[in-house]
């Protein structure tokens, strides 16, 4: 699985970072978490090809996470997509849409492709692409989500002896075995090691620090956390309901994740070492995200690698 951050500025871009956008790939599959000004932008600047997303998945109704889809979907079908899109968001997702869309497009011209807008409450569980995605709310001052996505977990290892022995040839047989069929009487469990979960991955769009993340993103393998602030300004981090560096690092302890990534870092703090290390302190595997970063997880852990294009 890779996470690549196309946008990791707080509510104002500069010239270095773009507003919220992350981009969850798996194969050629992408699923983008938040769609902030200069998205499409920054996609076309990276490996991501626009025409391979699934899904869109809106944390909250704030401009710095959602003024860059109209732009975005227009170029879809400029670019002539066919492929069906879903937008999942909260209340207010598609008036969004059909108001920017029909104002701006050709009144008599249809999208080459379809459009659905989902709109959650939160607790819902879906499926996209061999993800399965469940959405919970966070605290924002307004309605708001996150999302976990997780992939299916793998088969276990095949006991290739043992197989023989039972009477399995090699070929086609052992791989409809592998895939979990029944073969001449041999069942996949007979001849196959426990299955290996799946990766997992948590992005808590703007929040401050509050319960329901936690009972959310409990065990993922990435928290992908806002941390507007450092906790020298946790108080500006309560009035506008944000997270600080630290605040993120308790939750992803508490929860028991395996990594946390920090995004949605105030321009303020040009050091992004600084960030991290405030956080390091109490959580000790956490990333601070810059843009066009991409994160490649395994079981074995994380790297990290710049993808911009030339």
């Amino acid at each position: 699985m890779d996470i690549l951050f196309l946008g990791t500025s707080a509510a104002v871009p500069s010239k270095q970072r773009s507003t919220s956008c992350v981009a969850v790939r798996e194969g050629a599959d992408v699923v983008l978490l938040d769609c902030g000004e200069g998205s499409q932008r920054q996609i076309m600047a990276s490996p991501v090809s626009f025409m391979k997303i699934r899904a869109i998945l809106i944390s909250h109704m704030h401009g710095d996470h959602i003024f860059g889809l109209p732009g975005l979907l227009q170029t879809m079908g400029l670019s002539e997509r066919r492929e069906p899109l879903t937008v999942y968001g909260p209340a207010g997702l598609g008036a969004f849409v059909r108001a920017t869309m029909s104002l701006t497009e050709d009144e008599e011209a249809e999208a080459p492709y379809e459009i659905d807008v989902v709109e959650l409450e939160g607790g819902e569980t879906f499926e996209v692409r061999g993800f399965s995605i469940s959405c919970f709310r966070t605290e924002h001052g307004m309605r708001s989500l996150g999302y976990v996505l997780r992939e299916p977990d793998r088969p276990g290892k095949l006991d290739h002896r043992k197989a023989l022995e039972l009477g399995i040839r090699d070929g086609p047989d052992m791989a409809r075995l592998k895939a979990g069929e029944a073969v001449g009487g041999v069942r996949p469990e007979d001849v196959l090691g426990p299955s290996v979960p799946g990766l997992s991955v948590a992005y808590t769009g703007d929040t401050k620090p509050c319960g329901s993340t936690v009972e959310n993103v409990r065990g993922v393998d990435v928290l992908i956390h806002e941390a507007t602030y450092m906790d020298s300004e946790s108080r500006n981090a309560a009035e506008h309901n944000h997270s600080t560096a630290a605040q993120a690092a308790r939750v992803a302890g508490e929860a028991g994740v395996r990594h946390l990534i920090l995004t949605h870092i105030s321009h303020r703090y040009e050091d992004r070492e600084a960030v991290a290390l405030e956080a390091r302190a109490i959580f000790p595997e956490t990333y601070a995200a810059d843009d066009m970063e991409a994160y490649q997880v395994t079981r074995g852990g994380i790297s990290v690698r710049d993808v911009r294009q030339a």
